[in-house]
């Protein structure tokens, strides 16, 4: 994926990586971690009522040269520049939220990323207690920061599950079949209009920190760090600027 007006070295400094850039783990690896912790998962956006514009360029001024966050499409964006930039092989892939009481169709985006002929799952749009660096795609459970995930198959799909305060749940599923960028101007529609999502139900914002993470959702904080949940009632957009550096989308 590229845009007219991406620069590696903006998108470096806007998620505070120092240091050389290889198309290796390695690197992958940190680029994934600083994004997580520096772009925050949010929907200012839908939530003002307007429908976030896919359009590179549209995401890299609102992302980048803004400094705001946003949901998969547009921070998975960004990260898939970056990968292009770099050099990586990657694609994207349509994946199926298992957060809502019914099946639903796959509007979550997440990258596949090939090293060294390996295949990597790298997600930095899910929010909530998803993955916190590439994971090797394969049936396996792996520790991240003190986060336990697994990925298992189910049918003809790997599902990605989170340990979320001692029990196991499913997050999303996907298959390795690679999908257009155009592909999800739909689920982008869907995620933003439908009153059946929670981007249109809930003021969101979700920003992983070096052993936890803040979720904000309505008038409720969540401060997880170490495995230890402190829940606060707050202002939403009084919070919105003190824990995650954002102001309000006006239109």
């Amino acid at each position: 994926m590229k845009s007219t007006n991406f620069n590696l070295t903006d998108y470096l400094s806007r998620i505070g990586y120092e240091g050389e850039v290889r198309a290796d783990v390695t690197t992958l690896t940190a680029l994934m971690q600083r994004q997580l912790s520096t772009i925050v998962f949010e929907n200012t956006e839908v939530q003002a009522g307007r429908i976030p514009s896919l359009v590179p360029e549209d995401i890299v001024k609102k992302v980048i040269v803004n400094r705001r966050g946003g949901y998969c499409y547009e921070i998975n964006g960004v990260f898939a520049m970056a990968l292009t930039a770099i050099g990586f092989e990657w694609y994207f892939a349509g994946a199926r939220s298992m957060l809502y009481p019914t099946r639903r169709p796959k509007t979550h985006m997440v990258l596949i990323v090939r090293v060294d002929g390996c295949d990597y799952l790298c997600d930095t749009g899910f929010g909530g207690y998803a993955l916190r660096a590439p994971m090797v795609i394969e049936e396996s459970e792996v520790v991240q920061d003190g986060d336990r995930f697994r990925l298992e198959i189910l049918g003809s799909e790997y599902v990605l599950g989170a340990m979320v305060q001692g029990e196991w749940q499913r997050l999303y599923g996907f298959a390795l079949q690679p999908q257009e960028w155009i592909e999800f101007s739909l689920a982008n529609y869907f995620n933003a209009t439908s009153s059946d999502t929670i981007f249109t139900q809930k003021k969101i914002a979700i920003m992983q920190t070096p052993q936890g993470r803040k979720i904000l959702v309505d008038n409720e904080l969540k401060l997880i760090e170490d495995g230890k949940l402190e829940k606060l009632d707050v202002e939403y957009a009084s919070a919105l600027k003190e824990y995650f550096g954002l102001e309000l989308f006006t239109v």
